[in-house]
């Protein structure tokens, strides 16, 4: 089984940024946990700032995958070339956000991802990615 774990902006700031709301565990120092847990699972990792390296990161494992574990960040909120990219492949997405997005700020009410994801897992912290790895297996 191939999973892609995708992550968007400013995710690469884990472990740094906010700490109260996201922790202070960096992305790279889970995804080893993760990798030993799951040894059986071929687990990949990408994360960009970029919303069009995401889109192209979907388009190149779209039809290949077995899943995505995406947390867009902020562009969940915004980006509909991201949910339309979603909507084009084949492989299932799962939206994932380490917070409660629905216990934040309105805006981070709407996602334009979940219309064409498998699933939606929030609040969570890290085992967000987890509950969502599971749901593959």
């Amino acid at each position: 089984m191939k999973i892609l774990i995708l992550n968007g902006p400013n995710l690469n700031l884990l472990g740094k940024r906010e700490p109260a709301i996201y922790g202070n565990l960096t992305f790279d120092q889970f995804f080893e946990s993760l990798k030993k847990k799951y040894a059986d699972v071929e687990l990949y990792y990408y994360q960009s700032n970029i919303e069009g390296e995401i889109i192209n990161k979907l388009h190149e494992v779209g039809f290949s995958f077995d899943g995505v574990i995406l947390n867009a960040g902020a562009y969940t909120h915004t980006s509909i070339a991201i949910g339309d990219a979603i909507k084009g492949i084949e492989t299932p997405v799962i939206e994932v956000h380490i917070s409660n997005v629905y216990a934040r700020e309105e805006f981070r009410h709407v996602s334009y991802i979940a219309p064409n994801a498998k699933g939606i897992i929030a609040g969570f912290g890290m085992q967000s990615y987890e509950l969502a790895l599971e749901s593959f297996i």
